[in-house]
């Protein structure tokens, strides 16, 4: 008989492949990205802390309705004005072991448009 590999076991292998490689700090913290099948999540973390600088996801009030594309860009636009509030510019993108495609793609060029430089 022959079995699948459970996707998920995949990512989270290749997500400790490369949180093995990166980590965030204070002056260079991480954009950490989590996708589920409704939502997406971005989380702007400082490892040596262990503290979370700023955080937004399509649960948050501000993010409206549309595709998952959409509220990706968003949720990208959002959390990087709110590093930016906070004085952050410069991040390490950790995208989660997902595919640097679709909506994590989206998520990073918002970012990256609204001031986070990775």
């Amino acid at each position: 008989m022959i079995s699948k590999p459970d996707k998920n076991k995949v990512r989270l292998n290749r997500h400790k492949r490369v949180r093995a490689k990166i980590s965030g700090t204070a002056e260079c913290p991480r954009l950490n990205v989590f996708r589920s099948n409704k939502n997406i999540y971005a989380q702007v973390i400082d490892d040596v802390a262990g503290v979370t600088l700023a955080s937004a996801s399509t649960l948050d009030k501000e993010i409206s309705g549309g595709t998952k594309t959409e509220t990706a860009k968003a949720v990208g636009a959002l959390v990087a004005k709110k590093a930016t509030e906070k004085g952050i510019k410069e991040v390490v993108f950790d995208r989660g072991g997902y595919l640097y495609h679709g909506r994590v793609a989206a998520l990073a060029e918002a970012a990256r448009e609204n001031g986070l430089e990775f």
